[in-house]
């Protein structure tokens, strides 16, 4: 466990036309403004992928974690990096919106690709106080710590997470501390509302109106040592919140809870989950890297070293990822726009569940 957790602190520390030959240029990009230059025809993707997307055209995106960012349309295999456009080789996430844009975020900010080019946005930093929230908003992890990006169709902010009482109290202890308000992920769940995982401090909801934290035990992680942080969330199939897997917490299912007190902050109802993974009381199966939840309602649980678990609210089914006998690191789960899963390893490549387990897709 102390091995995978010390990566996981190293991961958090780095973060058509045609031309004159006749042959289709895809997705042409614009570098500071000048030439274009389209991205390299390949016969496969990176072997490290963080990040996995399917757009609105049925066209896969992968992102690597040092190599620039895939596209997939089924039959041709596109590859970006920094010379074709790209901020940085690093993409931590792919998000598309209502006009079919890709929006691609990498280690160095925020690009967007229209469908025949790809151009960096300008971002702008503000206090709290310009927190708002829209529909059709676009949310990213921010390139400053203490910061996270919001897209609202004209221009990228990002906007400084506001103080928490346990954070500022860990912090006046350790004033040395590394990023405790960094967000390692985003997830809007099924009312609109958007929730932020930390490296140290938990979890938290923005509505709209406040910020309403979980800072249980279980959550965070207020300790000088390599942290996993809350690194996914998923609501499932009965509204509950899973930020790890020894707990859920129940939110809007226990609405006499929610601001009952105007002394409290709970707003929530947290309870006995899972456990373990493998079933054990004790032991490192109860922190996951991703989880997802299916159309089907089952929930998919990815963890470093120890393969992909199958949650369907009863049983649990585990699904090893070998490689030559040995597991292998994996990354991070995606349920595509046919329903099948995709998993992205930090060094083989990407991986499709066909039934009965992963297998090492290779295009």
């Amino acid at each position: 466990m102390k091995n995978m957790l010390l990566l996981l602190f190293t991961f958090s520390l780095l973060y058509g036309s045609c031309n004159e030959t006749g042959k289709k240029q895809i997705g042409l990009a614009v570098i500071n403004g000048n030439a274009q230059v389209p991205g390299d025809t390949v016969n496969q993707i990176g072997n490290n992928i963080m990040s996995i997307y399917q757009d609105s055209k049925n066209v896969y995106w992968f992102g690597s974690w040092e190599t620039g960012i895939y596209k997939y349309d089924g039959k041709t295999i596109i590859h970006y990096t920094t010379k074709h456009g790209l901020p940085n080789n690093r993409v931590e996430e792919i998000k598309e919106d209502k006009l079919g844009n890709i929006f691609i975020n990498t280690r160095a900010g925020l690009c967007k690709y229209d469908g025949n080019q790809i151009a960096a946005i300008p971002e702008s930093f503000f206090a709290n106080s310009n927190w708002t929230l829209q529909p059709d908003d676009l949310w990213f992890k921010s390139t400053k710590l203490g910061y996270v990006c919001r897209y609202d169709g004209k221009s990228v902010m990002n906007l400084k997470i506001p103080k928490s009482a346990v954070g500022e109290e860990y912090l006046a202890k350790n004033p040395n501390a590394f990023g405790p308000y960094d967000i390692y992920c985003i997830y809007k769940d099924s009312r609109g509302n958007i929730w932020f995982g930390t490296a140290l401090l938990g979890a938290f909801r923005y509505d709209g109106q406040s910020f309403d934290w979980i800072s249980e035990p279980d959550v965070t992680e207020m300790h000088n040592g390599p942290a996993n942080g809350v690194r996914s969330i998923a609501e499932d199939k009965n509204g509950d919140f899973w930020f790890n897997t020894q707990y859920r917490y129940s939110v809007y299912n226990n609405q006499s809870l929610i601001k009952s007190d105007p002394a409290s902050d709970v707003f929530y109802k947290r309870m006995e989950s899972i456990g373990g993974l493998d079933g054990k009381k004790d032991g490192d199966l109860n922190e996951f890297l991703s989880i997802i939840k299916d159309d089907h309602d089952n929930l998919w649980i990815a963890t470093y070293l120890n393969g992909v678990w199958k949650y369907d609210g009863e049983k649990i089914n585990h699904y090893p990822v070998k490689v030559n006998g040995k597991n292998i690191p994996v990354f991070c789960l995606f349920e595509d726009n046919n329903g099948d899963i995709w998993l992205g390893t930090v060094e083989n490549g990407v991986w499709k569940f066909n039934g009965e387990s992963f297998v090492n897709t290779r295009f």
